[in-house]
Order: structure tokens, then C-alpha cells, then sequence
């Protein structure tokens, strides 16, 4: 298994944000994978989702993490990094690497905490692309993501359409639904009310809303999850033979849901989530258009991938095929995958044949296409 070692990458140009806020210097975590050909004409830009990081694929140099894409980014895998120059960028705002919340604030000497500006996915696109001026790429093969990534990989056909050959967005999404930003934001509250929050500056005192934090991501899992492949793995299957008659985990998706959480309060940034969810929540390209999708495609040059599962509730196939009736209206060139598999909204990081088999086959086209 190939060991990766990330970069910094630093930043001296002043960041202005969608929401009037500067950001005078920042830094950005990254790893790459494969080899840059000469004509810089074979790099692949992974986004990632929301509690992903820049670790896309391969061993991380601690030598205990693997890559939360590995089963798709590799050499002989769907995404060939023997053709391909994959990047994987930390998000702004993030808490693996990039700057975000917990970084040093230069005008305090203490934690930016609730300071740090809100970022949208927009602000991250405009990041990327001059992460990809810095590395000498002025067009990529491919952006690709799924969830929250697939999200950015729209904005960047949108944002910078001479620079995108492909778009894949897989398990996206063009705006969340009312129901979506409810659970953010109920999640958020979580957070927010949690007493060792401290309005955000809670560095400062030495503490680490956790309750918050396993509550936000014990509701995020189960949208994370269908309900058949619940049904499957947990059923109503007791953690004892006995029940307890109170309220501890008496069943065992009840204890899977108290792991997942304070695993995730463990790793994760509080300020962090509370910045990425939002930026779910603000994104939708089609509002400076009237609400018109394909009008806000209408400029876009590449060609398009969208791939969702039938057993994803949170965004459900009828989310991907608007996006495939706005390009198909936009008259871009675009296909369509839609996905039986049974795992939910997850569907995209695990091992699906049919899915896996989509994405390599689009891939191929692409290196044919490319002459890589």
C-alpha cells in the first residue's frame, strides 16, 4: 500500500469571500497522486465531502489512515492514477490541515474559533483554482466529488467553464431541500447549545463539545443511511438478552449510532461543522437565475458525469435527474447513472460492481478523449 505525505501549501494573496469577509493569508492541505504528464493535461481535482479531508487514497504517513476514496483512486482503479494526476485539497475552514477555526489568528495571536469567516462553496472553488494556478494547471481533465464534492464539482463547471473538460457529481445535489437544512440545522443546535461550546471560543478554555458534536453526527449517520440497509445490519436486534428498562443502549443500532458519534467528537472540529453545514445549506447556483438550473449551466463547456442511488434519501435520485433535465435543457452533454445499490447516501464511498464499473468506464473515455 502506497504511503502518502501531504503538503502546506501557503498563501500570501488576500481571500475576499462571498460574505464580505477577507481572509489576509491562508494555507492549504493537499496530497497528490500519480504523475503530472508534461502537457498538464491529465490532473483530476477530488472534492471532498463534509468530514472527508484532502486524504483521498493510500496509506497517510502516520501509517494507520487509509485514503477515504482508496477504493476509487489508484493505480488500475476507476479513477487510474497510472493515466491520471490526482489532487485532494482540504477545504477552507476545515480541521485537516487547511486553515480554518482552530488555526492562529494573526491579528489575536489566539484561535480564529467562532471568528472565522463563513465560507460557501463558491469560496472553495475560487481557493481551488488558485491551487491549481500554483501548480502550473490551467484546465483539469476532471473534477469529481460526490455529496458536498459533488456540489463543488458543479460550481467549478459554472465558476471556471474554460477550465473544466468533465464534471462527475455523484450522490449531489444543485440545492438542499427544505428537509435537508433541518437536519443541519438541528445538528447545529446540538452543537451550539452544548455548555462547553463557549460561543465557539472554547480552545480557550480547554474543552471540546462533545455531546454536541456525537448528538450532530449520530442524526447525520442515520441520513447517511437507508433504512433497508439499517433494517439489514441492525434490525431490532438487542446489545442483551435482557432489557434494561431505562435509557441506555438497549439495542444494537443504538450502540452503533453512540460509537459513530463519540468516535466523531473525537477527530472532528465543533466550529468546523458548523461552518460546512452552512455552506450546504447556502448553495444554489439557479438563485441569481430566477431559480432556472439550467440557465445557471447555460456557459458551462464540460462534459458531465451525475450518478445517484436509488436508496439515497437524503439526495435522492430525483435531485440528480433535475440536474441531468438542466443540462440536457442547457444542451450540454451529459450521463446519466442511477445506481440500484442498497446502502443510502454512503452508496458512493463503498464497493458497488455497477457503480465503480460507471464511473472506470466514463474515466477511459475521458484518457481516449484526452490522449493520455
Amino acid at each position: 500500500m502506497h504511503v502518502v505525505t501531504p503538503d502546506l501549501i501557503a498563501f500570501d494573496e488576500a481571500l475576499q469571500l462571498r460574505s464580505g469577509a477577507t481572509l489576509s493569508a491562508y494555507h492549504l492541505a493537499i496530497e497528490t497522486y500519480g504523475t503530472l504528464n508534461s502537457e498538464r493535461s491529465n490532473a483530476v481535482l477530488v472534492c471532498h465531502a463534509l468530514n472527508a479531508s484532502h486524504h483521498v487514497a493510500g496509506i497517510s504517513a502516520n501509517g494507520d489512515d487509509l485514503g477515504w476514496w482508496d477504493n476509487m483512486v489508484g493505480p488500475g482503479k476507476p479513477v487510474d492514477t497510472d493515466r491520471f494526476f490526482v489532487i485532494g485539497v482540504n477545504n477552507l475552514g476545515s480541521c485537516f490541515g487547511s486553515t480554518g477555526p482552530a488555526s492562529i489568528n494573526p491579528d489575536t495571536g489566539k484561535p480564529f474559533g467562532a471568528d472565522f469567516p463563513l465560507v460557501t462553496v463558491e469560496d472553495w472553488v475560487d481557493v481551488q483554482a488558485r491551487l491549481a494556478d500554483r501548480l502550473g494547471i490551467a484546465r483539469f481533465a476532471c473534477v469529481i466529488g460526490g455529496s458536498l464534492g459533488g456540489m463543488q464539482a458543479l460550481a467549478w463547471s459554472i465558476a471556471y467553464p474554460e477550465r473544466v473538460h468533465a464534471c462527475v457529481a455523484i450522490a449531489s445535489t444543485a440545492k438542499l431541500s427544505a428537509q435537508n437544512i433541518a437536519f443541519n440545522d438541528v445538528a447545529r443546535q446540538a452543537i451550539l447549545t452544548d455548555p462547553d461550546f463557549h460561543g465557539g471560543h472554547y480552545y480557550e478554555f480547554g474543552v471540546v463539545p462533545q455531546r454536541g458534536l456525537r448528538v450532530a453526527r449520530m442524526i447525520g449517520h442515520i441520513t447517511y443511511l437507508s433504512g433497508d440497509d439499517m433494517a439489514e445490519k441492525f434490525g431490532r436486534a438487542k446489545s442483551a438478552e435482557v432489557l434494561q428498562y431505562g435509557y441506555g443502549a438497549d439495542f444494537e443500532i443504538e450502540s452503533y449510532l453512540r460509537y459513530q458519534g463519540e468516535k466523531f467528537s473525537r477527530y472532528f472540529d465543533a466550529n468546523t461543522y458548523l461552518l460546512i453545514t452552512k455552506a450546504l445549506d447556502y448553495f444554489d447556483p439557479a438563485a441569481a437565475f430566477g431559480g432556472d438550473l439550467g440557465a445557471a449551466l447555460l456557459n458551462t463547456r464540460a462534459r458531465f458525469l451525475i450518478i445517484s442511488f436509488t436508496t439515497d434519501w437524503r439526495f435522492a435520485p430525483l435531485e440528480g435527474r433535475a440536474i441531468v433535465k438542466a443540462l440536457l435543457d442547457a444542451k450540454r452533454r451529459v450521463t446519466y447513472a442511477e445506481i440500484d445499490a442498497p446502502h443510502g447516501h454512503d452508496a458512493f464511498l463503498l464497493d458497488d460492481e455497477k457503480y465503480h464499473a460507471s464511473v472506470r468506464v466514463y474515466f477511459h473515455s475521458l484518457a481516449r478523449e484526452l490522449a493520455l
